[in-house]
């Protein structure tokens, strides 16, 4: 038989649990857990030397959660990593209102010039980005603020261009959703991006090729001819139990969500990255700086 101080006991143990993961999901997680995750990729095309690559994206800029002091654990724990290469993917920008206090672009941008790689520091922009940035919005592109700022202390941001590389390409596509436009069925996106341009300045001599796109939705159109693709944009969801996570893309559902995706002979990798976009919530997706390492078969 139920007695009333076995009700009582569930109840309360119900409260203190939810209690709990509410304080981890909203204050434990996003703010003071950082991990590394590594993925290790073989590919019969990549034909360069074995490539260690740091990937940090979706920082998402302000306090309580993503201040100064936790970009330098950041950068110093991804210096710690002696990656070949460090490639940044977007979406420095805030993504949420709960900010206690604003972080510029031009106070963080320093931090992130500490970063160390033999290969170079390269950057691409996100959605937040640009949407953060209302000059930007009403020219209809850019320059855009936060691109501005990382190239004045000498982080490269690619924007529809491709480099050669110590025997492979980087390339570096443009936001996929960079322009808010309203219209009278209601709001809808347009993207900066220019695959095909893009694709052009790549030599087509068999050099393998590396695709860095903030937005991992692009996969279906990327061609053969590129080895690794490198994503963030999802966070993993944010929120994820088993495997799963409740928020997932309306079109891709949990396809691109997070990870090592293989697809077409394609290779995908999608990181979690750092702060928090909506709400400021993680839960099973802790914050992290992702490292791939690709290497021939």
């Amino acid at each position: 038989m139920i007695t009333r101080r076995a009700v009582l006991k569930g109840l309360l143990g119900t409260i203190l649990a939810g209690l709990f993961a509410a304080t981890y999901g909203f204050f434990i997680e996003p703010a003071l857990r950082l991990r590394v995750k590594r993925w290790r990729i073989s590919r019969a095309d990549w034909t360069a030397k074995p490539l260690k690559i740091a990937v940090l994206t979706d920082i998402h800029l302000g306090e309580p959660y993503v201040g100064l002091r936790r970009l330098r654990q950041v950068v110093r724990r991804t210096n710690a990593i002696n990656a070949d290469l460090i490639v940044l993917l977007g979406d420095f920008a805030p993504g949420h209102k709960y900010i206690s206090k604003p972080v510029s672009m031009e106070d963080a941008a320093p931090i992130l010039a500490e970063l160390r790689a033999p290969q170079g520091v390269y950057s691409v922009l996100g959605n937040h980005d640009w949407w953060e940035d209302h000059a930007a919005q009403r020219r209809g592109g850019g320059p855009c603020t936060y691109g501005e700022a990382l190239e004045a202390v000498g982080i490269p941001v690619l924007s529809n261009q491709a480099l050669k590389k110590d025997g492979y390409w980087l390339a570096g596509l443009e936001d996929q959703i960079a322009l808010r436009r309203r219209t009278a069925t209601g709001r809808r996106f347009q993207g900066l991006d220019d695959l095909p341009a893009t694709m052009a300045q790549v030599d087509d001599d068999g050099t393998p090729c590396i695709l860095l796109a903030h937005e991992p939705y692009v996969l279906p159109r990327v061609p053969a001819r590129i080895s690794l693709t490198l994503s963030g944009h999802t966070h993993g969801g944010q929120v994820r139990i088993f495997g799963w996570s409740p928020v997932a893309s309306r079109r891709y559902g949990q396809r691109y969500q997070y990870g090592h995706i293989q697809e077409n002979g394609q290779d995908l990798v999608v990181s979690s990255g750092i702060g928090c976009s909506i709400l400021p919530i993680r839960f099973g997706v802790v914050p992290e700086i992702t490292v791939v390492e690709i290497a021939g078969v």
